[in-house]
C-alpha cells in the first residue's frame, strides 16, 4: 500500500490504498475513493434506548406472567419421578436437563416486561444454587406460590408493606425450627442417601459419591471431571498435589517411569529466585552430613546454582530435586506457605527477614515421601503438624466466607483438599455428549448437597419438612398484632404445602389426597414419590440437607416479598435501527 500524508487545519490525513482518515475537530470519518464529505452531512446511528414505565396492578402482573413462565418450566423437574427439560443450543447439540438453575438461567422471555419477572426469579435459583449448591428447584416453586397468592392479596386491597413483614418475620422462625430439629449427618449411609436423592433418585451416583467422600474425609475435596470412557470412574490423589514437575530432567531416578521419588525428605520452601551458588552452600553441606535427601521448593533455579545441583545429583554426593512454586501472583505465597506448614517448614523469604545463607537444620521441613514427575508433584506428610495444619484451614475457610469470587472460593477449596486430605476426581463417562452434561450436572448437584448436608445436618426429605413446619403458623400468626401481617404467615402456610403437591403431581399421584395424609403425620414420617409409600424417611434414606432447606426458604421469601411491594416497573423498550451502510449484513437491524 502506498502512503501519502497531507497537513490540514485540525489534523493529519493518511491514504492507504484509497482510503482516508479524517481526524477532523474529534470526527472520524472514512471515506472511499477520497471522496470527501462535509462534517455537518453525517448519518448519526447513535440512539438512546427509550423506557417503558409502568404503574401499579400491570406492573406485578408483567412480574408474575415472568415468573410463571420460569417456575412452570423448572418444576416439572422436582422429585424422583420429575422429567427432563431439553434446551436448544445455537451451536453444538440441544440440552437435555434435570438441574432447576440450569433451565431457569436459559430462559429469556420476548416481552421485557415479563422477563423482568423471569430474571427475579433467575436470581432466586441463582442465589440457592451458590449458597447451598442445591434446592433450587424448590426454592422456585415456592416463590411462585408466595408471589401468586400475595399478588391476589394486594390487589384486595392489603397493605404490601405489612404483607412483607409478616412473611420475612415467619420465615425466620420457621428457618430456626428447621436448623433445631436437624439430625447429625453420620456415617458413610447417610452421605450415600443425600448424594442418591440430589441426583435425582440415581444410586450409582449415590455410590460413587459416598466412596469418594469416605476415602478423602472432611477436609478433603471431590471434583467433578468429563471422561472418554464409558463408565463412571473415581480416581484419589493422596498427599498435596502441585502442578509442577522437576526444572531439570537430570535429577530423575526412575528412567522407565520418569520420575522422581525421595523418601523422607528435608524440605526448604523459598520465594527466591536462586542464581548463585554460593548461598546454597551452607545448607548443602548441611544435607550431606545428614545424608537425607531434599526437596528444593523455589521461585526459579537457574544459572550456576542448577548446574551445581545437577552435577552433585549425577555423582551420587546429594539426592536432590528441585521445583518451581506452584500458582502465580498473590496465590504463589499463599502456596508456598501452605507447602511450608504442610511438612513444618520455615518460609524462608526476604520480606520476613530470612535469607538462605543462614538457613539451619531446624528450619527446613519434613515428608513421608515425595513423587515428582514432568508436571506434577505430590508431597506426603508426615503428619507431625496437624495442629498447624488445622489452624491454617480454618484461616482458608474464613476468607472464603469473606469473597464473593466462585474462582477465588474454588481455589480456597482446593488449598483446604491439598492440606487436609486428598483429592477425589470423578471422572464421569456417557455414551453421548448431551448424557455426558446431564449427568455432570447431577454429580455437581449431588456432592453440594452432601457438603451441606455434613454442615448442618439433615431433615425429612420429599416436602416433608416443609408439610410439618405448617404446624407452626397458627403459634406464629399468635405472636402478631397486625392482621395483614398475620395475613402474610397464611401466605407461607400455603406456600409450604407447593413442593409436596408438585413431587406428587410429578409421580402421577393427586396431590391434595397426598398432602391431607401427610399433615397428620408425625416428624420424619411423610410421601415417598420413588416406592409410593408413606414411611418413615428418615430411615428410608429420603432426606435433604438442612443448609438447602433453609436458603431456599430464605431466598424465595427475599424475592417474593419485594415482588409484592412493586407500584412501578421501568424497562427498556428495544428499538429496530436501520443503518445504511451495512444493510447488507445479517442481524444488524436490531438492538
Amino acid at each position: 500500500a502506498i502512503m501519502t500524508s497531507y497537513k490540514t487545519r485540525n489534523a493529519h490525513i493518511k491514504n492507504f490504498s484509497g482510503y482516508s482518515y479524517y481526524f477532523i475537530s474529534s470526527s472520524f470519518l472514512l471515506e472511499k475513493n477520497k471522496r470527501v464529505i462535509p462534517n455537518n452531512d453525517r448519518v448519526n446511528n447513535i440512539n438512546m434506548m427509550a423506557k417503558k414505565v409502568v404503574f401499579g396492578e400491570e406492573s406485578r402482573n408483567s412480574l408474575v406472567r415472568g415468573i410463571n413462565a420460569v417456575a412452570d418450566a423448572v418444576k416439572i423437574t422436582l422429585g424422583p419421578k420429575g422429567r427432563n427439560v431439553v434446551l436448544e443450543r445455537s451451536f453444538g447439540s440441544p440440552q437435555v436437563i434435570n438441574d432447576g438453575v440450569t433451565i431457569a438461567r436459559d430462559i429469556e422471555l420476548k416481552d421485557p416486561l415479563e422477563n423482568t419477572g423471569a430474571r427475579l426469579l433467575q436470581e432466586v435459583a441463582s442465589k440457592t444454587d451458590l449458597k447451598a449448591g442445591d434446592g433450587t428447584t424448590t426454592s422456585t416453586v415456592l416463590t411462585q406460590s408466595i408471589v401468586n397468592q400475595g399478588i391476589k392479596a394486594v390487589a384486595s386491597g392489603v397493605n404490601p408493606l405489612a404483607l412483607k413483614r409478616g412473611i420475612e418475620k415467619t420465615c425466620k422462625i420457621l428457618i430456626q425450627e428447621v436448623k433445631k430439629n436437624a439430625v447429625p449427618c453420620n456415617g458413610i449411609e447417610d452421605i450415600r442417601n443425600i448424594a442418591t436423592i440430589a441426583a435425582g433418585g440415581n444410586q450409582e451416583i449415590g455410590r460413587i459419591i459416598s466412596t469418594a467422600f469416605e476415602k478423602v474425609g472432611e477436609n478433603g475435596s471431590t471434583t467433578v471431571e468429563e471422561s472418554q470412557s464409558l463408565q463412571d470412574e473415581v480416581d484419589f490423589t493422596e498427599g498435596m498435589e502441585l502442578d509442577r514437575g522437576y526444572i531439570s530432567p537430570y535429577f530423575v531416578k526412575d528412567m522407565e517411569r520418569q520420575v522422581v521419588e525421595l523418601v523422607n525428605p528435608r524440605v526448604i520452601v523459598t520465594d527466591k529466585k536462586i542464581t548463585s551458588v554460593q548461598e546454597m552452600v551452607p545448607l548443602l553441606e548441611m544435607v550431606v552430613k545428614s545424608k537425607e535427601p531434599i526437596l528444593i521448593v523455589a521461585e526459579d533455579i537457574t544459572g550456576e546454582a542448577l548446574s551445581t545441583l545437577v552435577v552433585n545429583k549425577m555423582r551420587g554426593v546429594l539426592d536432590v530435586c528441585a521445583i518451581r512454586a506452584p500458582g502465580f501472583g498473590e496465590r504463589k505465597k499463599a502456596y508456598l506457605e501452605d507447602i511450608a506448614i504442610l511438612t513444618g517448614a520455615t518460609y524462608i523469604a526476604e520480606e520476613v527477614g530470612l535469607t538462605l545463607d543462614k538457613v539451619t537444620m531446624e528450619q527446613l521441613g519434613k515428608a513421608n515421601r515425595v513423587v515428582v514427575a514432568k508436571e506434577a508433584c505430590t508431597i506426603i506428610a508426615d503428619g507431625g503438624n496437624q495442629e498447624s495444619i488445622t489452624k491454617r484451614i480454618e484461616q482458608i475457610r474464613r476468607q472464603m466466607e469473606n469473597t464473593d469470587s466462585d474462582f477465588d472460593r474454588e481455589k480456597g477449596e482446593e488449598r483446604i483438599a491439598r492440606l487436609g486430605g486428598g483429592i477425589a476426581r470423578i471422572k464421569v463417562g456417557a455414551a453421548t455428549e448431551t448424557e455426558l452434561k446431564d449427568k455432570k450436572l447431577r454429580y455437581e448437584d449431588a456432592i453440594n448437597s452432601t457438603k451441606a448436608a455434613i454442615q448442618l445436618g439433615i431433615t425429612p426429605g420429599g416436602g416433608a419438612t416443609l408439610v410439618y413446619l405448617i404446624r407452626k403458623i397458627p403459634e406464629i400468626q399468635d405472636s402478631f398484632e397486625d392482621e395483614e401481617e398475620k395475613l402474610g404467615a397464611a401466605i407461607i402456610a400455603r406456600a409450604l404445602e407447593s413442593p409436596l403437591l408438585q413431587i406428587a403431581k410429578n409421580s402421577g399421584q393427586e396431590g391434595e389426597v397426598v398432602l391431607d395424609k401427610c399433615k397428620n403425620l408425625e416428624f420424619g414420617e411423610g410421601y415417598n414419590a420413588a416406592t409410593n409409600n408413606y414411611e418413615n424417611l428418615l430411615e428410608s434414606g429420603v432426606v435433604d440437607p438442612v443448609k438447602v432447606t433453609c436458603w431456599a426458604l430464605e431466598n424465595s421469601c427475599s424475592i417474593a416479598s419485594m415482588v409484592l411491594t412493586t407500584e412501578a416497573l421501568v424497562v427498556e423498550i428495544p428499538q429496530k435501527v436501520v443503518n445504511e451502510n451495512m444493510n447488507d449484513l445479517p442481524g444488524e437491524n436490531y438492538m
